[in-house]
This record gives C-alpha cells, sequence and structure tokens, in this order.
C-alpha cells in the first residue's frame, strides 16, 4: 500500500481508508474466497475487524472529540448571532420599533451576515450532533460520519465569516461618521481570524473532501477478478 494512500488526518479517515481497500480487494477475488475461513474459524471479514478494532476505537474518539469541540464553538455562535439580531447597531425607533439604521446599505449587510451566521452555525451544530449520536460503525466511516464531518466543518468556517462580516458591518455604522480610517482598519484585521482558521484547518477539511468524493476513485476502473 503506498504511504499516500494512509496519509490523511485523523484515525477515522484512516480506518475509511482501509475499509475501502479491504472492499475493493472483495471485488477482485472469487465470491467463494469471502465465505472460506481460516484454522481460526473467522471469515475475511471477521479477521478484518478483529485486526482493526484499536483502530476504529481510536477512528471514534477522534470522530466524536471533533465534533464535540467543533459543536461548542457553533454553539456559540449560534447564540452570539441570535443575541445581535435583535439587539441591532443604532437602536430602534421608539414609535414604531424599527431599526434606526435600516435604510443604510450597511445594515443590510449585517442583517444577511447575521443570518447566514446563525444557520450555518445551527447546521453545523446538527451535523456534528449526528456524529455524536451515531452507532460509529465500521461501514458508517466509510461514508456517513467523513461527509457528516465535511458538511459540519464547512458550515462551521460559513458561520464563523458570517459573524466576523456582521462585526465588520456593525463597526462601520456605529462608528464611520465618528472615525477616519479605523473602521477600515477595523474590517481588514476582522479578515485575520478567518485566514488563520483556513490555514489551520485546512488540510482536515481536503482530507474529509477527498475521503467523501474521491475515495471511490483512487482505484483505476476496469479491474478483472482473480478468476
Amino acid at each position: 500500500m503506498p504511504p499516500s494512500f494512509l496519509r490523511v488526518s485523523g484515525a477515522a479517515l484512516r480506518l475509511q481508508r482501509e475499509i475501502l481497500w479491504f472492499k475493493e480487494v472483495e471485488k477482485i477475488v472469487p465470491p467463494s474466497f469471502l465465505r472460506m475461513k481460516n484454522n481460526d474459524e473467522k471469515t475475511p471479514r471477521q479477521l478484518f475487524s478483529e485486526e482493526h478494532k484499536l483502530l476504529l476505537k481510536e477512528g471514534e474518539r477522534w470522530m466524536r472529540d471533533t465534533a464535540n469541540y467543533c459543536m461548542i464553538v457553533a454553539t456559540l455562535i449560534a447564540t452570539v448571532m441570535f443575541a445581535a439580531a435583535f439587539t441591532v447597531p443604532g437602536g430602534n425607533n421608539d414609535n414604531e420599533g424599527t431599526p434606526i439604521m435600516l435604510k443604510l446599505k450597511g445594515f443590510t449587510v449585517f442583517v444577511i451576515s447575521d443570518a447566514v451566521a446563525m444557520f450555518c452555525s445551527i447546521v453545523s451544530i446538527i451535523m456534528f450532533l449526528s456524529i455524536l449520536t451515531s452507532r460509529c460503525n465500521e461501514d458508517d466511516f466509510l461514508v456517513s460520519l467523513p461527509k457528516k464531518l465535511l458538511f459540519g466543518l464547512t458550515a462551521l468556517f460559513a458561520s464563523i465569516v458570517g459573524m466576523l462580516v456582521a462585526f465588520a458591518a456593525t463597526f462601520f455604522l456605529v462608528y464611520n461618521n465618528h472615525m477616519a480610517w479605523q473602521p477600515k482598519l477595523i474590517a481588514a484585521i476582522s479578515g485575520v481570524p478567518v485566514a488563520l482558521f483556513g490555514c489551520l484547518h485546512y488540510k482536515l477539511w481536503w482530507d474529509t473532501v477527498k475521503s467523501t468524493y474521491w475515495s471511490k476513485f483512487l482505484f483505476k476502473p476496469g479491474k478483472h477478478r482473480l478468476y
């Protein structure tokens, strides 16, 4: 097996590659071999499960820990964005209750980015919660769990971007008429956390994409069975 085949982030994705390799071998051997037993009365699948029992436990722990930590972040973002939706910048009109800055373009940016951040964080919470409540069987690591992790990470990244855009829009609305260059500087600095998150978690996200959608193309099509 080439080293690049298993060079992925996390035990869960390594287990996914191992299962994919095993299923590919199943396709090229005679069907009778799949039911044969060795001297210990174990089928190939039983032997595979036994030899990968430790990797399965490590993959389950890694997947649950990752989902748990990410869900905490997503929950914090959802809480902040929900509160920000009702404490709009500039306050509300006392007579009508509508936001004072409702007609400003920056306020539209704030509303859209706040909604995107909140909804994406809720989607990521749902994805990570489904991972935590999953049975984490061997077959779940093949497609189901990597796909949930991918969607959860993507939604979490989108929620972080929306949160920082909402922050920058709020800063412009409140301080643009009172400061000269400070709002532009703050808006530029708000992009640093997004870039930092992308750089630190890009490899995990990319490995998850490859494991979810490209892993089935790791083997060349058209191989013949060994009979």
